[in-house]
């Protein structure tokens, strides 16, 4: 079982909320070009956007499948460094990848590039205290230190369940995510506004806004 598949079935009603308001909070017209780093076309194809030759999908590899997305620009690169002039987007935009950098620096490199080839910005991430860790789809298990992490991730998480991890795997996890707190995440975006997304009156995620 694709777990990812599994992810993206529970997601998609979050998914489509989340970027209508990113269109609406944006005010995002056909005409405007949008970097989205770290992206496939999955966001864009679930609005029906009308501008997908306008959108730049902006990752380290390209696309699994050749017919991805034809309508879409892909592009490869490293986030931390992207080679594009200021201001080179209309909109910057990134969902759920900022927590797969390691670590505060690599975040925060992430961060600013974002923000300096943006106009506008539109940055999520989950929430570091909320119940539930969205990539492993487990309930508090990322509220322990990594050392108990490792051995509660292959029995208590459905990603460990369904895929079955090795303890090499379930270690490249742990020191691939890092999930930010509020505070965090408002010093890496200081000139955006913090918008935070809720599920059962708890932040599910935060999302940094540039208008």
């Amino acid at each position: 079982m694709d777990i990812h598949k599994f992810y993206n079935s529970l997601n998609t009603y979050f998914r489509k909320r989340r970027m209508k308001k990113f269109i609406n909070k944006l005010d995002v017209k056909e005409t405007d070009t949008i970097l989205d780093v770290g992206g496939t076309p999955y966001n864009w194809n679930i609005i029906k956007i009308n501008n997908k030759n306008r959108i730049t999908l902006f990752n380290l590899k390209g696309p699994k499948n050749v017919n991805e997305g034809n309508d879409y620009i892909f592009a490869i690169g490293d986030g931390k460094k992207l080679d594009y002039k200021d201001g080179s987007f209309d909109i910057a935009f990134s969902n759920s990848v900022i927590e797969h950098l390691s670590n505060y620096d690599s975040q925060k490199k992430f961060a600013d590039e974002i923000r300096r080839v943006g106009k506008k910005l539109w940055v999520q991430t989950p929430d570091k205290y909320f119940f539930l860790e969205p990539h492993l789809l487990g309930i508090f298990v990322h509220y322990f230190s990594k050392r108990l992490q490792e051995k509660m991730i292959r029995f208590l998480t459905i990603w460990g369940l369904v895929t079955k991890p090795s303890k090499k795997e379930i270690k490249k996890f742990l020191d691939e995510v890092r999930l930010l707190n509020y505070q965090e995440f408002r010093n890496l975006f200081p000139d955006c506004e913090i918008y935070k997304e809720k599920f059962l009156g708890f932040t599910k995620s935060f999302i940094a806004v540039r208008k």
